[in-house]
Order: structure tokens, then C-alpha cells, then sequence
């Protein structure tokens, strides 16, 4: 009897901390808006590009442009929302830009000759002599370590 009163106890407690926990509905945090641009213009690099974004609610519209490796000009024009999911249009234009390239230095690669060792590349060295050396009574143990030895 008394294991019963136990687990009903159990089941009871767990019953009741399942029904507290109390659902709410998410709170309306009001309309959400932004809007934010940039730009990176560096003719050293090349590194030419920019960016503009907007949003009202739920529906987002931007635009970004950057400068391709090939001078062509990109550009993406896009748009995202709950009903039509993101959508982009992208144009490529040619400009008169030129990208930097990197100098390409005249240096040859020349591959070495890999000379193979005559002699084998292991040696191995004579055995060493070891004297046996008998312990004193008792149970004697070496620890190797500047002057480290225990006799028990």
C-alpha cells in the first residue's frame, strides 16, 4: 500500500506541474522597420562595392553592387517577403574599370635532385653491456630522475 501512495503521490505532482505551465500568446513588439546602406570604394585593390537595404514589416527590398573579378559591374536587385519568399534579378554590365592584378614575379621553380643516402638511414648501435646488479633485501625500486631511489 504504501508503494501505491508513492507512485500516486509521483504521478500526481507530475500531473499537476504539467497543467502549470501557462501559455501566452507572443507579445506584438509594434511594426518593425529599418534602413541602412554602405559602400567600399578602394581603386588600390579593386575592392569596389556597396549595399542598401530597407524594411517595413514583414517585407524586405535591398540592392548590393560589386565589381566581378572581370571589371563587370553586378548588380542584385532583391526583394523578400511572407507571401513570395526572396526573390533576386541580378544584371551584369561592363564597365571601364580595371582590376589590379597581382605582380607576377619572373622566378623559375627548379626542382632539386633528391639524392638518395648511400648509407642506410638507420644505424643502429652495439648492444650495451649491462651489469646486473643484485638488490639489498627488501623490495628496492629505481626511479630514473637526478637522485631518485627508494629502498622500501
Amino acid at each position: 500500500m504504501a508503494k501505491f501512495s508513492y507512485l500516486f503521490c509521483i504521478c500526481l505532482a507530475l500531473s499537476g506541474a504539467v497543467w502549470a505551465v501557462e501559455l501566452r500568446p507572443e507579445p506584438d513588439y509594434g511594426p518593425v522597420a529599418y534602413e541602412f546602406h554602405w559602400a567600399v570604394n578602394d581603386p588600390h585593390t579593386g575592392d569596389i562595392k556597396s549595399q542598401k537595404e530597407t524594411r517595413k514589416d514583414d517585407k524586405v527590398a535591398g540592392q548590393y553592387t560589386l565589381i566581378d573579378a572581370d571589371g563587370y559591374l553586378r548588380t542584385v536587385d532583391y526583394t523578400a517577403d511572407d507571401h513570395n519568399g526572396f526573390n533576386a534579378v541580378v544584371r551584369r554590365e561592363p564597365t571601364d574599370i580595371k582590376i589590379p592584378q597581382p605582380e607576377i614575379g619572373h622566378k623559375k621553380l627548379i626542382a632539386t635532385k633528391i639524392v638518395t643516402p648511400a648509407l642506410p638511414l638507420v644505424h643502429y648501435a652495439p648492444k650495451a653491456i649491462l651489469k646486473a646488479h643484485e638488490p639489498s633485501e627488501g623490495n628496492y625500486v629505481s626511479v630514473s630522475g637526478p637522485t631518485a631511489q627508494y629502498k622500501y
